[in-house]
């Protein structure tokens, strides 16, 4: 069992998905929960089924439902912070002895699953912090014990702290971002290359530190994505062509490459 800490769209939930395929060959072998939507108390039920007698009693629990029909996986608690107390004996009881108890009395088995807590407690001190990386620790801890109770923290096996994402980590997100592009216009029989300026130029104009990586995200999809696609729905580009994205005047620039000769697509598209 893990908790992550770290300012939103740093990759926690992301690591938790590629940590799912790399275990169990799959992504969707992840189990996830927004625990702002378990804030009211009688929302333990719809993790483990209500008992019976109540409104509900036939319908499983979403969580132990799940992990019994997919009992290897990676259980993710999203925002864990942000969930009922009565939510955290049920975790608690996950956390110690592997299983849990449903609704209709049958006990679910999670010793062969990866359980995953994200919280964005301390963020403001990881984006704000100079010093040692001890001393970050130290100061994240005392803020969980005024948050959490000891017995739910003593039960975690590791505590991850994820820092702010530098220019190299930025680079590398670019990277992974623009291969997804590149998939897609492969799919339709043509080339994406995308110049080291272009990528520079996607990094300066989607970094944000205070909200991550998600920004980028939606930069490249903006100003590279929508332009690439406006370009094949005018017929502009052909199966076997290269669409090459490149800075021209300090704005983004498509250009579609046909045998050695490029036709322009202004990137200041609609």
């Amino acid at each position: 069992s893990f908790l992550f800490l770290g300012p939103t769209g740093v990759g926690k939930t992301e690591l938790a998905k590629t940590l799912a395929e790399l275990l169990f060959g799959e992504e969707n072998r992840m189990v996830r929960f927004d625990m702002s939507e378990f804030q009211e108390k009688h929302t333990v039920a719809r993790l483990v089924g209500a008992p019976p007698g109540y409104v509900g009693y036939e319908e499983a629990g979403q969580l132990t439902e799940k992990v019994r029909r997919q009992p290897y996986s990676v259980v993710l608690f999203d925002e864990v912070e942000k969930a009922h107390p009565d939510v955290f004996n049920t975790l608690l009881q996950i956390l110690d002895d592997g299983r849990l108890t449903d609704g209709q009395g049958r006990t679910v088995d999670f010793r062969h699953c990866v359980v995953i807590m994200t919280s964005n407690i301390g963020a403001h001190r990881i984006l704000d912090h100079k010093g040692d990386v001890s001393d970050l620790k130290d100061e994240l801890m005392q803020e969980l014990r005024g948050r959490f109770l000891p017995e739910f923290l003593n039960r975690i096996d590791e505590i991850i702290v994820f820092h702010g994402l530098t220019q190299d980590d930025l680079s590398r997100i670019v990277d992974h971002l623009l291969a997804q592009s590149e998939r897609r216009v492969h799919a339709q029989g043509m080339t994406l290359k995308v110049t080291e300026a272009a990528k520079k130029l996607l990094i300066a104009h989607g970094h944000q530190p205070e909200f991550g990586a998600r920004p980028l995200r939606r930069t490249i999809q903006a100003e590279l994505d929508n332009r690439v696609a406006d370009l094949l729905l005018g017929g502009e580009a052909d199966p076997g062509d290269t669409i090459v994205a490149d800075v021209v005047d300090d704005s983004l620039h498509c250009t579609v490459d046909k045998s050695g000769t490029a036709r322009s697509a202004e990137a200041s598209g609609t």
